[in-house]
């Protein structure tokens, strides 16, 4: 593993190098390669000179216990913290989810619990939203159609990072833990005798794809327009601005109706399209992987039933990785972090073991 870093310092270097050369940064595309490089190596060239300086200091600390033996204590908080660097040098080592820096879209459907269903659809989004607000990302409801209580039957939001993310901290690598069904117990407001109900809500995380990651052929698309339908002002049921593309080859339908304008439909429907051709073709890789890489991202299954939001006790429980607490109310404003931090820490563990 370590002779592996030898040659990661290498890069380092000489991507430091190239990055001070002011001729590199006439070609922008190129500059922007070589910093994101050198971005994700920076955290594994760091904690590799950590680790060998403790094993240095490791070594004088055992010369001078000879002659005198109260350095025989520091020799031993030396070696625990190597060991805590080696693991997490370890986990930096590990290859990253190509992903992780990418920006998401994030669909929210409603499911079983009728309007009480919409309602929580309609309270995760809030949630993801205050998340996003907290961390310092961007968001835009790309589209959405709002139920008749105030919630949402579905809705689907675009969140951006600004500026550069630190290793690990990008949108999709926070985010992609949430995919999933989510369940909620609490007394309905449309129930009049108080009894608690149990109803659920689906969120799928989508890497946001660039075009040049997925070509659509203009024949393989099916475009239907249409009148919108709820709120929107004057526009709503006068104009055919909604959008309904069919994506024929994979049977994948969007369909978008926020905007006014039929061609800015057209481009958030197509944002989606492309985002969900990406997760296929993200899945149809991993159902080919070995074992091993499918044991690797089972956190991420989006088809088990996550987490539960208890409002009775004001507790929060994911199910993949044991996380409990009581203080659903604070999530539910939009502080995730510590539950998200469990699933990236459960996550990391699982990829430790499978490396050996």
């Amino acid at each position: 593993m370590f002779e592996a870093v030898e040659e990661l310092v290498g890069e380092h270097a000489d991507l430091e190098r190239r990055l001070a050369d002011p001729a590199v940064h006439a070609d922008q595309a190129t500059a922007r390669r070589l910093a994101k490089r050198y971005a994700e190596l920076t955290p594994v060239i760091t904690a590799y000179r950590a680790w060998k300086r403790h094993g240095d200091d490791i070594d004088t600390a055992r010369e001078l216990a000879v002659e005198d033996p109260e350095f025989a204590g520091e020799v031993k908080e030396l070696q625990a913290r190597r060991e805590e660097l080696t693991d997490e040098l370890r986990l930096l080592l590990i290859p990253r989810d190509p992903s992780d820096d990418k920006d998401v879209i994030l669909e929210i459907k409603a499911g079983e619990g009728g309007d009480e269903s919409a309602l929580f659809a309609g309270d995760l989004l809030r949630m993801y939203l205050r998340y996003a607000e907290r961390v310092g990302w961007q968001t835009e409801i790309i589209d959405g159609n709002e139920s008749d209580l105030g919630g949402y039957k579905d809705v689907s939001v675009a969140v951006k990072r600004r500026g550069n993310a630190a290793a690990g901290q990008g949108v999709w690598a926070r985010l992609k833990y949430e995919g999933g069904v989510h369940r909620v117990q609490r007394v309905p407001a449309t129930e009049s005798q108080g009894r608690i109900h149990t109803s659920a809500a689906g969120v799928l995380v989508l890497p946001e794809a660039e075009d040049v990651e997925v070509e659509i052929n203009a024949g393989d698309l099916r475009i239907d327009v249409y009148r919108s339908s709820g709120p929107g002002g004057q526009s709503v049921n006068t104009t055919d601005s909604a959008v309904r593309i069919t994506h024929l080859p994979t049977g994948i339908v969007v369909s978008c109706q926020n905007e006014k304008s039929q061609l800015q439909n057209k481009e958030q429907a197509l944002r989606i399209l492309r985002a969900r051709l990406l997760a296929a073709a993200r899945e149809e890789a991993d159902r080919e992987a070995s074992d091993a890489r499918r044991s690797q991202v089972r956190t991420v299954d989006r088809s088990e039933r996550v987490r539960t939001y208890n409002y009775p006790e004001n507790r929060i429980s994911d199910h993949r990785v044991g996380f409990k607490a009581y203080n659903l109310d604070q999530v539910l404003d939009g502080e995730l972090d510590a539950v998200i931090q469990a699933c990236v820490d459960a996550d990391s563990a699982a990829k430790l073991a499978a490396a050996g």
